[in-house]
Parts: C-alpha cells; sequence; structure tokens
C-alpha cells in the first residue's frame, strides 16, 4: 500500500523557517520524481517543487513565487523527501502536500499545515 506522510508543520512568524518531511513507503521511492504543492486558504492546489527521481540531471524545479527560499530535496536511503522553508511569508500560508505521478494514478499525503502569522 502507497503511504505518503507529511510532517513538520506548524506556526511560524514572518521570516521564520519551518521544514517539512514527507515519509514515503509502498513503491519504489528512488525511481519517482517528487512533488510539493500547496493549498492555501479558499484556494486552489499551487505547485510548490519538484526534484527528479534519483539519477536525473533535471534535479529541482521551484515555483517563482517560492525559488530562492525554499529547497525540495530527498534522502533515497530513507524513503523521504523535504521541503526547506526559509524567510517565511504570510501568503505561504497553506496546508502542504507532498505528491508523486505514477501514471494514471496520482498518490498524496495527508498534507501538513503550515502557518505564517505574527
Amino acid at each position: 500500500e502507497v503511504q505518503l506522510v507529511e510532517s513538520g508543520g506548524g506556526l511560524v512568524q514572518p521570516g521564520g523557517s519551518l521544514r517539512l518531511s514527507c515519509a514515503a513507503s509502498g513503491f519504489t521511492f528512488s525511481v519517482y520524481a517528487m512533488t510539493w504543492v500547496r493549498q492555501p486558504p479558499g484556494k486552489g492546489l499551487e505547485w510548490v517543487a519538484t526534484i527528479s527521481r534519483a539519477g536525473s540531471t533535471n534535479y529541482a524545479n521551484y515555483a517563482d513565487s517560492v525559488k530562492a527560499r525554499f529547497t525540495i530535496s530527498r534522502d533515497n536511503a530513507k524513503n523521504t523527501v523535504y521541503l526547506q522553508m526559509n524567510s517565511l511569508k504570510a501568503e505561504d500560508t497553506a496546508v502542504y502536500y507532498c505528491y508523486y505521478y505514477d501514471p494514471p494514478y496520482n498518490y498524496w499525503g495527508q498534507g501538513t499545515q503550515v502557518t505564517v502569522s505574527s
């Protein structure tokens, strides 16, 4: 059974940092690109970042809104993908989900809430 379990969310002040984790199981983690998406309150899903599968040369891509502030990484030995978020802004407030696509199926975690507020 495929499982994606996010953790690391919480309440942080503007300018602060958080690191999200997504622990994967039930599939061969290293051969899939992994993605973080988010859903701000009252809005639709937004793509945040994608990291290529192990060994790919096109390693990481970011939405313009998070570029230079967020870093996606993966540890294939731990079957975990991370999202390091720095210089957080109020507009980063959202539920963050990790996701991967194995055609024709989409797999999602349950999400972790990030709230940026003073």
